[in-house]
């Protein structure tokens, strides 16, 4: 399907609830400043997966077809008159948002905060689980010759490690806690070491994650409870682990439980980053935390990461590659097949397509 150039563009088209169908997808067209580009590995995330099974995600609600993905990269296949940068069979990284170079957050660097921002499978803005999509050259990104079209996907999550660890200030004199041991806990990690992070302990409920955690460098890593009566002890568990303050704690879950634990454990004058939002609103201990100069920051996806993760991806100071658990190409029955992989879990960590 797809394969050459005049074959008609196939996607992967989120119907309703549970109802993926490979159908035709018309490209817009092409810009002068826009690329397209063959998509040849995509990425499952969190979000896909919450809008295949309930069609909305936080805020965000699908209510019309839409087209799922957004971790990607591919290979330009044809460039706009304005294009300088790219050419015909360069691979690239895409990075999925476009914003609008226009507000004021835009105009001060803040363009993940754009409220006129269109993201890949962020409804009503299609996404990339296509053969081919158009894109703002400048949003995408050459990949060095020693970088896999998979690896160059993972630039989408590990972007949010990434940034992350940017507004945390993490460098090398910060002990680090991570709570969550899913995709973007792991990619924090990741990030964190390769930020300088001296010594840094992994928490969650599943041993098989917590066993990956320890393969990717966790110094330390703690298995705590999901009840919320346990984190008194789990905070005990967890700062007796790290042997030191921990200055930053990254909750990549987002609950309750893990926001509570994260407050607690986190030195006086410490950081806690709110990465994950498993919970839309909760109850934690604030005033305890405040009371002790905790700051909590929050992250929205990610800002100029793109160029920093080739880099660490380039230089091997970050291997994305045992992330990735299972691939599948790219038909009706191996979509549906991919999709249920990622929600079950389990040992599944990053589920990528082949185009």
């Amino acid at each position: 399907m797809g394969k050459g150039g005049s074959d008609e563009n196939m996607a992967a088209w989120l119907l309703g609830v549970n109802t993926l169908k490979i159908q035709p997808f018309n490209l817009p067209a092409l810009g002068p400043h826009d690329v397209r580009v063959r998509m040849k590995a995509v990425g499952i995330c969190g979000s896909d997966v919450h809008y295949l099974k309930t069609l909305r995600c936080a805020d965000f609600v699908v209510k019309e077809p839409m087209v799922i993905g957004h971790e990607c990269a591919g290979i330009i296949e044809e460039v706009g008159g304005e294009v300088k940068t790219l050419v015909p069979g360069d691979r690239v990284a895409l990075e999925p948002g476009i914003s609008c170079w226009r507000c004021d957050l835009c105009k001060e660097g803040r363009y993940n905060l754009c409220p006129e921002m269109k993201f890949f499978a962020t409804p009503p803005v299609h996404g990339s689980l296509a053969n081919q999509v158009v894109h703002p050259a400048d949003l995408c990104f050459k990949l060095p010759d020693n970088i896999s079209l998979e690896e160059g996907a993972m630039c989408e999550p590990l972007s949010v490690g990434v940034h992350a660890c940017r507004r945390a200030n993490v460098g090398p004199e910060t002990n680090i806690l991570v709570l969550g041991a899913g995709p973007i806990g792991l990619v924090t990690l990741l990030a964190a070491r390769a930020f300088g992070a001296p010594r840094i302990v992994i928490v969650d409920v599943d041993d098989y994650r917590l066993s990956v955690a320890k393969k990717l460098g966790a110094d330390d890593i703690v298995k705590v409870s999901t009840n919320i009566q346990d984190v008194a002890t789990d905070i005990e568990n967890i700062q007796k682990a790290m042997g030191v303050g921990i200055d930053v704690s990254f909750d990549c879950a987002g609950f309750n439980k893990t926001m509570s634990t994260a407050l607690g454990a986190t030195r006086p004058g410490g950081k806690v980053c709110l990465v994950g939002m498993g919970h839309h609103e909760m109850t934690v201990p604030l005033t305890p935390a405040a009371a002790r100069e905790v700051d909590v920051i929050g992250i929205f996806r990610y800002k100029n990461t793109w160029p920093l993760c080739l880099e660490f991806l380039r230089s091997g100071k970050i291997d994305v590659k045992p992330l990735i658990t299972h691939r599948f190409g790219f038909s009706q029955k191996e979509v549906e097949e991919a999709f249920e992989t990622s929600a079950r879990g389990g040992d599944a960590i990053k589920v990528m397509f082949n185009l």
